[in-house]
């Protein structure tokens, strides 16, 4: 008997908590003046880098909902990505960036994603980066002319 109530308690619980979500799902969903994140682009192809080279890139957005959009969070999914955004609310129809700087210290290919949280309709968004870094050439150092190597000469005083 204990256990058959204790089987009927965890039911009604998981269908309470699944009811829940949908529920604050469907009440997130239904503000028709929420705010609306839009990006420019969603992937930043480096092409191919240097090592040490410009690692630094921005993804251009636009608040195309009718209240204030907060990002709450931005995260990189390693170390080597680190984002910078707006801390301050942006107004309705206003544009902002988010800059991403990528160390370009370590070679091979470029597949790292960004997350951004907000309190937009849309949220989460994933935009992403690619490319390739590759070993920076070698300088070269012209030649030296050994032929007229001789110590330099001086003139004699007068």
């Amino acid at each position: 008997m204990k256990k058959l109530v204790l089987f009927l308690s965890v039911v009604f619980l998981t269908t309470s908590l699944a009811s829940a979500q949908s529920e604050a799902s469907a009440a997130k969903s239904s503000n028709p003046n929420a705010p609306r994140v839009e990006f420019d682009k969603l992937v930043h192809d480096y092409g191919t880098l240097f090592q040490y080279g410009d690692g630094n890139c921005v993804f251009t957005f636009t608040n195309t909902g009718k209240e204030p959009l907060v990002l709450s969070n931005v995260r990189s999914s390693c170390g080597c990505t680190v984002p910078d955004w707006p801390r301050k609310p942006i107004l309705p129809g206003k544009t902002d960036v988010i800059k991403v700087k990528y160390a370009t210290n370590r070679l091979g290919k470029i597949n790292k994603s960004v997350t951004v949280q907000s309190n937009a309709e849309n949220t989460p968004i994933v935009l992403r980066i690619q490319g390739n870094v590759i070993p920076k050439p070698a300088e070269e150092t012209p030649e030296k002319n050994l032929e007229d190597s001789g110590a330099p000469v001086s003139k004699p005083k007068k």
